[in-house]
Formats: C-alpha cells, structure tokens, sequence
C-alpha cells in the first residue's frame, strides 16, 4: 500500500518509527491545550527545589498535607528535601536506583517503577499509596516524572486517590507525538483526567528537547504541569505571569519560552 502525506508527514519527523498512524485534528489539540492553560487561584506560587532541573513551582498551599510522593528518582533531591523540611515524609520508588540522590530521615524509597498494574517490577499509584500512607484520609501532594510513564500511572489511577492529591506537579513526555491520533487519544484520556479534579495552574516547558512547530501550532516534547484541586480555588480573578518570575530553565540548552497557544489566543 501506497502511504498517504499524512503517513509520510509521521515517518518524515519520527514520531512513530516505522509504524505511521492518521493525523489528528487540529482542534482537537487546540481544544485540548485551552482546556490545560494555566489559572489564576488567588495563591501565590513558591519554588520547592534547586533552580534548573528537579525544582518545581507549586501554590503555597501546603499546609496540612500529610506527605508527597515522587516517583522517578533524579541525581539531586532537591524537591523532596525542600518537602522534608516542611515537615512531609516523603515516599521516592525508581527501579533503576537503589535509593534517593541524599539520605534524609522523612525519606522512604521502595524499588518499583509506577504503571498501569502492580507486579514485581511495577506498581499502580493506589497500590503504593494504600500501603504507605501514614493516614489514611490525610491530603497529598505528588510530584512525577517518570519518562512516559505518567499516562498508564494516571489513567490506572482511582478518582478516590486523585481527590486525596491536593497538589500534582507532573512531567509529561512525548507531547510532540499528539499529532499521532492513537497517542494523541491516550494522552488526553490521562490529562482530561486529571482535569476533572483539578486546574492547572501553571505551565513551564523543559528545555531540554525543543518544541515541534506544526499547523500554527508549537508543542514543546517536554512541559511541566502543575494543578490545584478545584476546590483550593480561592479566586480566579487576577492575571497569570508567564514565565513566572521563579521559572529556571533546565538544561544549559536555549531558552524555550512557553509557547503563546498555551496560555492566550492569537486573537487577544
């Protein structure tokens, strides 16, 4: 079978190897990115962790959250110990490492990767959640990034769980592959997700990988998101700056400014 432009457009850029796959709309991805901007909740946003990689911007509503869970565990612990000294345990699982990048006594690491089922190499959130937690009703803040994982790990995760997430900082990977109709389709089941109990509330892209430009519309390969549960909201009036005056770029590579379709239409 002769391949078509759409499936020459995806061998052509490499988004799906040798296996190409029908194109998706336009509007989907803009609907999709106007569902994920970033907005204002009436908290201040504060840096948990180094400048450059492994720190994040988070609301500074951290009060009364009984731990943080971050899987994917970097060379530097940054994140969690800025947690640690707020005085949050926090619970680390990589099956790559043998523990975190420092010791702190708040730190608990278990040896698994997170997926869609528990098994001897991975886990689901909820599983690793039900038997750690140190209370059982006490609120949550996570923080992932786990290379790609993240999709299958929150579309496994139960709505239960996810009301107990106060804060999600979460990594997505692959964005550029939502022009893929099936990726595109997995991808938004796992952010609309998320979407139903929470808001982002700010948006930062890794610099690490660039952005690919197409149809008007530019997607960085790598961003980080951060939502707030619905009901933390304490005002949606106000304007959002972005970048955020506490944005670091990740790597020594260009600048990648947040490209304008995520937070604003042309138009305005």
């Amino acid at each position: 079978m002769i391949p078509n432009k759409k499936e020459l457009f995806f061998r052509s850029v490499g988004l799906t190897g040798v296996y190409p796959t029908r194109l998706t709309r336009r509007q989907e991805i803009i609907e999709l990115i106007r569902a994920l901007r970033p907005t204002p909740t009436g908290i201040e946003l504060i840096r948990l962790g180094p400048k450059g990689d492994g720190g994040y911007l988070v609301p500074d509503d951290l009060g009364d959250i009984g731990a943080c869970y971050s899987p994917g565990v970097s060379d530097n612990s940054g994140f969690e110990k800025d947690c640690a000294r707020r005085g949050l345990d926090v619970f680390l699982a990589d099956r790559s490492v043998d523990g975190p990048a420092e010791p702190d006594p708040r730190f608990h690491f278990t040896k698994k990767f997170l997926g869609a089922a528990t098994n001897d190499e991975f886990m689901t959130l909820d599983d690793w959640v039900d038997t750690t937690a140190p209370n059982s009703t006490a609120e949550l803040l996570l923080q992932i990034d786990i290379e790609g994982y993240e999709y299958e790990t929150f579309l496994a995760m139960s709505s239960r769980l996810a009301r107990r997430f106060r804060i999600i900082v979460a990594e997505f990977h692959m964005l550029e592959r939502m022009w893929s109709e099936p990726f595109f389709a997995f991808a938004a089941s796992a952010l609309r997700k998320i979407l139903q109990t929470h808001v982002c509330v700010h948006l930062h892209p890794n610099n690490v990988g660039g952005a690919l430009v197409m149809g008007g519309i530019a997607i960085p390969r790598v961003m980080e998101f951060t939502f707030l549960r619905r009901d933390r909201i304490r005002s949606q009036s106000g304007t959002l700056t972005l970048p955020h005056p506490l944005d670091s770029d990740n790597t020594g590579n260009p600048p990648l400014p947040l490209p304008r379709v995520w937070y604003r239409d042309s138009a305005n």
